[in-house]
């Protein structure tokens, strides 16, 4: 009889919350860890959920950096660094609408040309 998912633990998660507690940890050390509560989890998948976790946080710093850039930049046409957070949230909102960042590329470029 095929198990249930709903009583599977959700092993990305477990190896998250591991990190979270123990960033230092090695993979085998978190394989050891899970092991102990019952969690099969190998070390690739370990490696590769601390290499996602790395590059969220790369992805939250160049969009720091891109802001702060853009604030510097824009400030002496009168848009305060506060307003660059909220412009950049509006342009992936209006990205969604149009569809991806890819159609609101080329229709920009066609108001353009």
């Amino acid at each position: 009889m095929p198990r249930s998912k709903a009583t599977e633990p959700n092993k990305s998660q477990s190896i998250r919350d591991h990190l979270a507690a123990n960033p230092k940890a090695k993979a085998k050390e978190v394989v050891a860890a899970l092991g102990a509560k019952g969690v099969k989890v190998t070390e690739g998948l370990v490696y590769a959920v601390k290499g996602a976790m790395a590059a969220k946080k790369g992805r939250k710093k160049r969009i720091v950096q891109a802001a702060k850039t853009a604030a510097s930049g824009h400030e002496s046409n009168g848009i305060a660094k506060q307003d660059i957070l909220a412009l950049i949230v509006d342009v992936k909102a209006l990205a969604a609408r149009a569809g991806g960042y890819g159609k609101l590329k080329a229709l920009l470029e066609a108001l353009e040309g």
